[in-house]
């Protein structure tokens, strides 16, 4: 797999409810980042074929299919036979199930889609992981995080998906071995009301830190010229490459 651009390194989240809605934004933004993601949101309201009609805007165009599949291994199975009929590029599945439901997942694929395990949602803080029954040992996000990628790693996943927070803990033990996404983006001094993102981190810090690809919605989507927007942050990935390969 070729290195990405840094436009392509930009996963922008498609988190609109309709086709028509979706279509304009692909189309409005193809150019200037690499991938779109479709979420529970947009594949509830409309289904399968908002994946055929996010990929017939362009040849270019690539899809990341963010289901976060958390059943019974023979369900996900099917999900997920599914999904490569389809062509996207990635697919989420939960670790919190463990290395059984992950393997199963990457096998189902047959190698045309990429599985990303999802480790610790950037909803979540530490306060949070106690409410949810996380051991003690487990409690701080990183070492969870650490912990779901040696999971996925044993399965074989192609990545995982994990806050920025965590990018360099997780890098530094996997290199490239792990593709990082990571969602959470967020720009310098923006406030975004009732913002649900708890481990948030900017596009320049992510990418310094190791991810190797951005999610990014809001700070894209709300923007008066999104594809402007778009462009800003490729230059800021850009030059946080730059000052990686220094470091």
């Amino acid at each position: 797999m070729k290195t990405p651009s840094p436009k392509d390194r930009i996963i922008f989240a498609l988190d609109v409810s309709t086709i028509k809605e979706a279509e304009e934004l692909v189309r409005l933004l193809k150019d200037h980042v690499g991938m779109f993601k479709i979420g529970l949101q947009l594949f509830v309201g409309e289904g399968p074929k908002v994946i055929d009609a996010v990929l017939s805007q362009s040849s270019q165009t690539k899809v990341f299919l963010d289901m976060k599949f958390h059943d019974i291994p023979e369900t996900v199975r099917g999900a997920l036979k599914s999904a490569n009929m389809h062509g996207v590029e990635f697919v989420t599945v939960h670790c919190d199930e463990g290395k059984g439901l992950l393997k199963t997942a990457v096998e189902s694929t047959g190698g045309k889609t990429n599985i990303l395990g999802v480790t610790v949602l950037t909803s979540l803080s530490k306060d949070d992981l106690v409410d949810i029954g996380i051991g003690p040992e487990l409690r701080d996000p990183e070492k969870l995080v650490l912990h779901r990628a040696r999971i996925a790693k044993a399965a074989g996943c192609y990545g995982i998906v994990c806050s920025g927070e965590e990018v360099k803990a997780v890098k530094k033990e996997f290199g490239d071995s792990l593709v990082v996404v990571t969602p959470g983006i967020r720009l310098a001094g923006d406030k975004i009301k009732n913002d649900d993102q708890k481990r948030i981190v900017t596009p320049y810090q992510a990418i310094y830190d190791g991810a190797d690809y951005i999610v990014v919605g809001r700070p894209i989507r709300n923007a008066p010229d999104p594809a402007r927007a778009a462009d800003a942050i490729a230059k800021e990935i850009e030059q946080a490459l730059k000052d990686r390969k220094k470091s």
